[in-house]
């Protein structure tokens, strides 16, 4: 053997010595390695919580208003979409592919799949970076359902690991994979994150999960990854390369055959990004709808959601209130807003204002405090009759008012054209809405005592209990839906109930309540509130609200028409529904009206309404039980017979006429309150 060849393989020789010198250090490190690395797992493993006894993370589900007639009316805003659906809803194709893409072995491992992380860790090492995770569904379970604000370490894969082996003893693969797709992320649009498979569903195709195609399946079924990265609305390219990978991976898994892939990879994304997802009917109710949840079950509990919501709102008469006021007003003419109260329940029918909620989200119906004008002497017109007063049979003089009272100081009151009626029962006034009248009755009953009955009857707005407030002048002013449930209260008998809108809600756990209804408190007795009613029927048929009368026998209701046209009302009523309109400009106090009163626009949106409504025609019964008139005399009233029609008015507010042949009578201008003394104008009513 030549020098050379003795010396080549004393080379080779020591280059094997010295690998295996290598391999057995190697060998020795690795297996301390392994040992020291075995019990620091342990160690961290030990750790994992008990994942049977832990509490899910509540991510709960959007919660859904209804209306009346069980239609969805759209869903309280979130920043997420979400809705858990059944096993039976989700296709297998998103089953399939889910599997495919996401844990291959999901059907044939405990939790915590050894090979394919083994898999991963090739991959991860060949392309020099990490290409493929070693989650599997399980342990990505844990982490949505589990663990609130995971960290990106390996102590919470190992956490996940003990955590899944754990949850799949006491678990089906069913419920496993169920509570996956129901929990998983599926990107953002529009500012929302679509959690779960129907949320992806509707966001990225508007269509239920039911109705996916294939290359829709496996598109959502790659998003769970990297929602962000695979977006196809924001990465067109990179999320139909992902969507190829997934259905090369189901052919890969025997879930569909190669042609098949092919063919979907051959397709575009199929998108139909919804647009109205979160569009929501009645908008401005809904905003009422959800303060009122708020204010009774807190806003952590309305905003995690899962809440059903079913309201008392009606859409065949919303719709009747919306094209009652956009038929009577014009598109740049005044706002007007409509309530409408049941009142055998106190439930609202329909709430409406004629403001675009892209225009304003102040709502009118509900929110809009204004003044009253006339509509607030039933206030007094019915603490009259509770204290005996006899309407027919008590006389005032009609006539300019300049009073000194020991308890109110001065108070000067006229009548819109300084026309008067002389002597006059409070009937006929009514009828004329006679403010100086009114203003005499005020302070005989006394201003605190109308006040109280204006709260009892459901005005919430804070009164102070001055003479003004008979005639309309209140400091801060009421809404639509104040007096609408205030006049149901004479619609039901004189028994007040609490305005409704909320019919019930539904827990997620199944759970119901019927939140804000109190008991029914009786106001009125019968008598007395058919006494009042009776005078406000004869008003609707003979008097200034003659242009809300539809025809039918049981309607009641009053006019109310501000200093200088500001704001007009018509509030009135059937056995079976009372509604207030009103009318004017939200946007200030002083905008002008001419010429409308409240027996013009608000009671021709009334008419309209109940007659585009359909609203059956109810008749009040005659109550069989007569009131005991008080024998006193009131300080301020007059004996003896009506003033002969020469004089004065020759008919109930003819001498005010508008050109649409609505009679009108007097209304004093907003009054101003000063250290209780009280000074006023005069308006007209309508």
């Amino acid at each position: 053997m030549s020098g050379r060849r003795r010396r080549a393989r004393r080379r080779k020789s020591n280059v094997g010595v010295k690998l295996l010198i290598v391999g057995i250090a190697i060998s020795t490190v690795a297996f301390l390695a392994s040992a020291v690395g075995g019990l620091w797992v342990w160690s961290v493993a030990s750790k994992a919580p008990d994942v049977l006894s832990l509490k899910e993370l509540d991510k709960g589900q959007n919660s859904v208003i209804f209306a009346g007639d069980g239609t969805r009316l759209g869903m309280i805003d979130s920043d997420e979409v979400r809705r858990p659906i059944p096993y039976s809803d989700m296709p297998e194709s998103v089953k399939q592919a889910t599997v495919a893409i996401e844990d291959q072995r999901f059907y044939r491992h405990d939790g915590v799949d050894i090979q394919g992380g083994l898999r991963a860790l090739v991959k991860n090492v060949k392309s020099g970076g990490i290409t493929e995770g070693a989650s599997t569904i399980t342990m990505q379970l844990m982490r949505n359902v589990f663990i609130a604000n995971p960290k990106r370490d390996y102590e919470r894969k190992i956490v996940e690991a003990k955590m899944a082996i754990d949850y799949e003893r006491e678990n089906s693969k069913r419920e496993i994979l169920q509570k996956y797709l129901n929990t998983a992320p599926y990107g953002t649009n529009q500012g929302r994150t679509a959690i779960g498979i129907d949320a992806g569903s509707r966001v990225y195709f508007s269509t239920a999960p039911s109705d996916l195609t294939l290359p829709q399946a496996a598109l959502l079924a790659g998003l769970p990854q990297a929602p962000s990265d695979y977006n196809p609305i924001q990465n067109p390219a990179g999320a139909k390369r992902r969507r190829n990978e997934v259905l090369d991976a189901m052919a890969e898994n025997g879930a569909i055959s190669a042609d098949r892939a092919e063919a979907a990879k051959s397709s575009g994304l199929q998108l139909d990004p919804s647009e109205g997802l979160f569009d929501r009917r009645e908008p401005l109710f809904l905003d009422f709808v959800e303060s009122e949840l708020i204010a009774e079950y807190g806003f952590n509990t309305v905003r995690r959601g899962g809440l059903k919501i079913y309201t008392t709102i009606e859409p065949d008469m919303q719709q009747a209130g919306l094209e009652a006021i956009s038929s009577v007003l014009e598109d740049e003419g005044p706002s007007g807003a409509l309530v409408a109260i049941d009142p055998e329940t106190g439930e609202v029918r329909a709430m409406v204002s004629s403001q675009s909620y892209a225009e304003s989200q102040y709502n009118l119906a509900a929110q809009g405090k204004r003044q009253p004008g006339s509509t607030f002497k039933t206030f007094t017109l019915a603490a009259a009759v509770q204290q005996g007063m006899d309407p027919d049979n008590t006389y005032y003089e009609s006539k300019p008012l300049s009073i000194d009272d020991p308890v109110y100081g001065p108070w000067e009151v006229a009548t819109y054209g300084d026309t008067y009626a002389g002597t006059t029962s409070v009937a006929e006034a009514t009828l004329a809405s006679d403010n100086s009248v009114y203003a005499q009755m005020a302070l005989d009953i006394g201003p605190k005592e109308v006040a109280e009955i204006a709260k009892k009857m459901g005005v919430e707005t804070k009164l102070d209990g001055f003479p003004a407030e008979t005639l309309g002048g209140l400091r801060i002013g009421v809404s639509p839906l104040e007096m609408a449930d205030a006049y149901a209260t004479l619609a039901s008998g004189g028994i007040h109930r609490d305005p409704v809108v909320i019919e019930k809600v539904v827990f997620p756990g199944g759970t119901e309540e019927r939140p804000g209804r109190s008991d029914p408190e009786r106001v009125l007795t019968e008598p007395e509130a058919a006494v009042v009613t009776d005078i406000l029927r004869r008003n609707i048929t003979e008097g200034t609200g003659t242009g809300a009368y539809t025809g039918c026998e049981g309607q009641a209701g009053k006019t109310g028409t501000t200093d200088n046209f500001v704001d007009a009302w018509f509030i009135g009523y059937q056995p079976n529904l009372a509604t207030a309109t009103w009318v004017g400009y939200p946007e200030s106090n002083n905008i002008s009206m001419p010429g409308v009163a409240g027996g013009t626009l608000p009671a021709s949106i009334w008419n309209q309404f109940f007659t585009n409504a359909e609203v059956p025609c109810e008749e009040f019964p005659i109550s069989e039980e007569q009131i005991d008139w008080a024998d006193t005399e009131f300080e301020y009233s007059v004996s003896g017979e009506e003033a002969d029609p020469d004089q004065g008015l020759d008919t109930p507010g003819e001498a005010e006429t508008l050109p649409s042949e609505v009679p009108t009578a007097p209304e004093p201008e907003l009054p101003s309150i000063d250290q209780g003394g009280i000074t006023g104008g005069v308006s007209p009513d309508g």
